[in-house]
């Protein structure tokens, strides 16, 4: 694989919302095909590797670009995720996993681990991070040599596809731990349960990881850094940006599907204009859940936990608008809008929305701010 290295985030060279939307028509037409015979999407990984957006989003010492703070960090990350999103949910499910684990590195990782993570970077690799599993889970588990895993994962996105996955393990005692692993083992995947209507090129599929060897290096972060908040819950705005880069692709389609007969229709306009506003609104939403993190505002996990369901509602609603727009045509094979709404259909479904928004509730009924002039804001 031959991989560019762009100037630096901050330099002469283009920014990296710039590097994704240079690519943006390939990704698209990368996504239809692996949509249509769908197997891990090499091509559309290899596009974002050689554009250097595997590395971007790395810690600095592993390659990643120079940032003036965080938040510039994380709205840099906002347009990438939005971008890659709306080329393909598919991809963008990969790489928002990418950059997660990358994150994982950046907060826990030992400088060995970032120096390894620099090498695997420099080849092109690309992580996924795991934690969904049937009972009872994978076991980390003393042997006469060191450590080994018992288990496997389900739902495990690009399984047999991906180079390495941060996956969650569970010691005998103790909070769960994270464990480096090779996640490209063909032999270990079992994709056969994975025949759904969208996401298809994601492969989330099952991964047996019972005898892989566990040493030192292979550990990431101190037990429980994984579920360890505000970071944990507050990351869920990054697979938010991702689903909203596919909710402005279907607005995107939705206008140019619509006749000159459609645009001299007051009721048509008025179904654009909402989708318009649903989409904006969500995309207002995530940018500042974005930043809240970035700066770690002690409110960022409620408020992301608030803004998974404003993406949602955000989604359906223009799902609805753009079918009722479109009519028929929305749902022909071969339609961008039938495969952007199957794949919005599935990656909506994140568990627990019910869960999240309640706690949300709670936390703002229970926070003492509404003395606060500026407490919605």
């Amino acid at each position: 694989m031959t991989l560019a290295h762009p100037a630096p985030h901050g330099s002469t060279g283009p920014s990296p919302k710039d590097r994704a939307l240079a690519l943006r028509a390939r990704l698209e037409a990368l996504g239809e095909r692996y949509d249509a015979a769908p197997v891990f999407p090499i091509d559309s990984v290899r596009t974002l590797v050689d554009a250097g957006l595997h590395r971007v989003f790395a810690p600095v010492a592993a390659g990643g670009d120079g940032f003036v703070d965080a938040r510039a960090q994380a709205l840099a990350l906002y347009d990438v995720l939005r971008v890659i999103g709306r080329a393909d949910l598919s991809l963008g499910r990969l790489y928002e996993g990418h950059v997660n684990a990358l994150k994982l590195f950046d907060w826990y990782g030992r400088a060995d681990q970032i120096a390894w993570l620099s090498s695997v970077l420099e080849q092109g690799a690309l992580f996924g991070v795991w934690a969904t599993e049937p009972a009872p889970g994978v076991q980390l588990r003393p042997t006469g040599g060191g450590l080994d895993l018992v288990g496997a994962k389900s739902f495990a996105t690009g399984a047999g596809g991906l180079a390495y996955a941060l996956m969650t393990a569970q010691p005998e005692e103790g909070p769960r731990r994270l464990v480096v692993v090779p996640a490209d083992r063909a032999d270990r995947a079992d994709l056969s349960g994975w025949r759904v209507r969208g996401m298809r090129a994601t492969g989330s599929g099952r991964y047996d990881v019972t005898g892989f060897p566990v040493q030192t290096r292979d550990l990431l972060g101190a037990p429980g850094d994984y579920d360890r908040d505000p970071r944990f819950t507050a990351g869920a705005w990054r697979f938010c940006a991702v689903q909203l880069g596919g909710v402005e692709g279907l607005l995107t389609e939705m206008r140019a599907a619509l006749s000159d007969g459609a645009r001299a229709d007051p009721l048509q306009r008025a179904r654009f204009a909402e989708a318009v506003v649903a989409t904006r609104t969500a995309g207002l939403w995530v940018r500042e859940a974005a930043v809240r993190a970035a700066v770690d505002d002690p409110d960022a996990p409620d408020f992301a936990r608030l803004t998974r369901g404003v993406v949602e509602r955000a989604a359906l609603d223009v799902m609805e608008h753009a079918a009722r727009a479109v009519g028929t045509r929305s749902a022909f094979d071969g339609q961008r809008i039938d495969k952007i709404i199957r794949d919005l259909s599935l990656y909506l479904r994140q568990a627990g929305p019910d869960y999240a928004r309640d706690q949300a509730a709670i936390a703002w009924l229970e926070r003492d701010v509404w003395g606060r002039e500026d407490a919605l804001w």
